[in-house]
């Protein structure tokens, strides 16, 4: 959310691009939100910047470029009802509350603070994580819960720019990491000085092994139990393996995922296995094995990247490619529901307590859902923040 692709997502790849647009400026994102084709005075702004191509297919530096200069074409009056509209739309799926990661890359301070100053009008709550390196002072000014969320350590799979120990099975290489274990360090140093939480966006095995590295070095400045308690986060956790997953577990580290990513990609024939093999994307998105030795999770859409769709979550957590990694509805739903709120150190929410302000929402049901197939989801019919009504139908 906050994230609005000029001319919607779509599955970019390389090509050569005309004026198009009929003379206006036209970005068209790949899913994964990065990499894009652009028309050629967006693709003049990156001309020299890693992953510049003059095709119009940008990745990496080029496509940050690119991307900042097709937001800033947005009017703000048409951004502000884009934001509203996205919380609109979570409300009427009985969200209460969303995550926004923002940061550069992502999107402008502007549109970050915009978006928080929506959050609880008679909309959903919005908790906000800046993504950028040193920038934890930064992050509270501009009203951040954390000093995280899409502060990139690798790209992603899609864009092939996910670092991975093994090269891609598509494409020579194995992606690109964009920070060191030493900058991921001195960040996580500087969110424990002004008491933030802090965290990374680290899809590949290779990015989320530096990221460890990084919490290594900080657990022999500050601690394990100094650095657990910080409760710090890193979004998607997609290539996982053993050793990793019990940093997770040593560190304290919240992994906030989409299960969404398996139903969409993973399996024997999807997207994941012509960029790693079937045998690597059947190990991706291990939900439950992370689940399995107590890796807090949080789920979540990732919107746009994925469609905003909590029942559906739910549902591809319980029917993951991989049998080893479901979990149950009751766990997937908690995931979905108190991990959300742990994530961000709100740990009394997520329940109806005697005496507390109540945050619930309603739904009808023709029948239990067992989540054995593809049948109708709940329907949302109210969304109740802090007993405030958002949404009702």
């Amino acid at each position: 959310m906050g994230r609005d692709d000029v001319g919607g997502p779509a599955q970019a790849g390389p090509g050569r691009v005309g004026p198009g647009g009929g003379g206006r400026r036209a970005y068209l994102s790949q899913a994964c939100i990065h990499s894009a084709l652009c028309t050629p005075d967006l693709l003049a702004a990156a001309r020299g910047m890693p992953g510049y191509d003059g095709s119009g297919w940008v990745r990496r530096d080029a496509h940050d470029a690119v991307r900042a200069l097709a937001l800033e074409s947005i009017p703000a009056a048409q951004r502000t009802e884009a934001q509203r509209a996205a919380l609109r739309t979570a409300a009427g799926l009985g969200i209460a509350a969303v995550h926004e990661c923002g940061g550069p890359g992502t999107s402008s301070e502007r549109d970050f603070t915009n978006l928080l100053a929506l959050s609880g009008q008679g909309l959903p709550e919005v908790y906000g994580y800046w993504g950028e390196l040193m920038a934890a002072a930064k992050a509270k000014e501009l009203g951040a819960v954390g000093a995280g969320g899409d502060l990139y350590a690798d790209g992603a799979l899609g864009s092939q720019t996910a670092h991975l120990s093994e090269s891609y099975q598509d494409v020579d290489g194995c992606g690109h990491g964009y920070v060191t274990a030493e900058q991921v360090r001195d960040h996580l140093l500087d969110c424990a000085a002004y008491g933030v939480q802090g965290g990374f966006h680290a899809i590949g095995d290779a990015a989320i092994g530096t990221v460890l590295a990084g919490f290594a070095e900080v657990a022999g400045k500050l601690g394990v139990d100094r650095l657990r308690e910080a409760r710090h986060r890193v979004e998607h956790a997609e290539i996982m393996n053993k050793r990793l997953i019990a940093g997770f577990v040593e560190y304290g580290i919240v992994a906030s995922v989409q299960p969404a990513f398996d139903r969409l990609w993973g399996g024997e024939s999807q997207m994941y296995a012509q960029r790693l093999g079937v045998r690597r994307s059947l190990e991706s998105n291990p939900l439950g094995a992370m689940h399995g030795v107590g890796v807090a999770l949080a789920f979540g859409s990732d919107s746009p990247v994925t469609p905003l769709d909590p029942w559906g979550s739910v549902r591809a957590a319980t029917h993951h490619f991989n049998p080893v990694q479901r979990m149950s509805v009751k766990a997937a739903f908690a995931a979905h529901t108190r991990g959300g709120w742990r994530a961000v150190h709100r740990d009394h929410e997520g329940v109806l307590a005697p005496g507390a302000p109540a945050t619930f929402a309603v739904w009808s049901v023709d029948a239990f859902p067992t989540f054995d197939d593809d049948g109708p989801l709940p329907v949302c019919r109210r969304t109740v923040l802090r007993g405030q009504v958002l949404y009702e139908t």
